[in-house]
């Protein structure tokens, strides 16, 4: 088994840590940005509704006052009260179009991400060990492994998209004491095969 300075085995497991929080907030971040999505899409609906309900009331109003030419006036008044409306409905329009596109780019990523999850990736094994209740990190942890290999489990750390840089990672392992490390790749959590070392 390789040695590892105690100062070492806590820097990586801050590292995988932070890398944890980041994944969660991420994650409440994409929930949030769908609620908001779900209640500007209702928004967008009951804006359109109204406007076009807007939209006719205010065709309606310049049929009656074009037919009054004796209520000019009031004719004036009211064209220029819906046209500052219908001027403010399009600024509100204009931004709930932007915050769409905003929501869309959260939605990508997040879809990106669930996809990611069916694609082959890439984690270094560093111990298999006979017992899955021996506690090297806790369960919550995203970006680690405890796969069954019969008779072994194989625990892991690290996922990655592509074989280079979860090579680079095995190196940066070896180098503070887990000479034994390998990558191996997975897809939808089983391990597939055995990478060769670069």
């Amino acid at each position: 088994m390789p040695f590892i300075e105690e100062n070492d085995l806590l820097d990586l497991h801050k590292d995988i840590e932070k890398a944890q929080i980041i994944n969660e907030r991420l994650l409440d971040q994409i929930k949030f940005k769908n609620k908001d999505l779900k209640k500007l899409k209702i928004q967008r609906y009951l804006l359109i509704g109204v406007m076009a309900i807007f939209l006719i009331g205010a065709l309606g109003m310049v049929a009656y006052f074009t037919g009054m030419n004796a209520h000019n006036e009031l004719y004036e008044e009211r064209i220029s009260s819906s046209q500052d409306s219908l001027e403010k409905a399009r600024k509100r329009l204009e931004f709930l179009k932007d915050q769409n596109e905003e929501l869309s780019l959260v939605k990508d990523f997040y879809l990106a991400k669930k996809f990611l999850n069916k694609e082959k990736v890439y984690s270094v094994q560093v111990k298999s060990l006979v017992d899955s209740n021996i506690p090297l990190a806790p369960n919550a942890l995203t970006n680690t492994h405890l796969v069954k290999t019969n008779p072994y489990y194989a625990y892991s750390i690290g996922t990655f998209e592509t074989l280079e840089e979860a090579q680079n990672f095995r190196l940066h392992l070896v180098d503070i004491g887990f000479k034994d490390a390998f990558v191996a790749s997975y897809k939808d959590g089983k391990r597939l095969q055995i990478e060769r070392p670069d």
